[in-house]
């Protein structure tokens, strides 16, 4: 409860502090301004999950930092939806820490540099192989031409 207050406290500081300097006008198409990109990050947050997926898929991150990234991700853009410049300060923060969690986790992968393989490699390392069968190469000695 005492963070709820101390957060609506600091909230109602910093909006009439940046709406008197900035006037009413410019904080109504802030508002709405992130208001629109908080909704588009929603929209476009399909695409997002996808790419964290294929992170995980590659081992390029664990599962804990996979909901981490979502879940700041969804609260960012929630907080951006909602008026008020601390919220939009806070949801931005969210937002651009998952850009650089992502990068940090690309470059700095447990087993050394992250480097996602050829799709042919990725195929033919998770083709499922009949043990009876064994594969082998046939090399014709024919060196005789027609």
């Amino acid at each position: 409860m005492i963070y709820f207050i101390l957060y609506l406290f600091l909230e109602v500081i910093i909006s009439v502090n940046i709406s008197s300097t900035i006037g009413g006008l410019a904080t109504f198409f802030e508002i709405v301004f992130t208001a629109i990109i908080g909704i588009s990050i929603l929209v476009n947050f399909r695409r997002t999950l996808l790419e964290n997926i294929t992170a995980v898929s590659y081992n390029a991150i664990d599962l804990r930092e996979f909901q981490r990234l979502n879940l700041f991700s969804i609260i960012g853009a929630f907080l951006l939806i909602m008026p008020g410049f601390f919220t939009d300060a806070i949801g931005a923060l969210m937002q651009f820490s998952v850009f650089t969690s992502m990068l940090v986790n690309r470059y700095n992968v447990k087993s050394g540099n992250y480097e996602a393989p050829a799709q042919e490699e990725y195929i033919q390392k998770n083709i499922k192989k009949d043990p009876n069968v064994i594969d082998v190469e046939i090399i014709s000695n024919d060196t005789s031409t027609k």
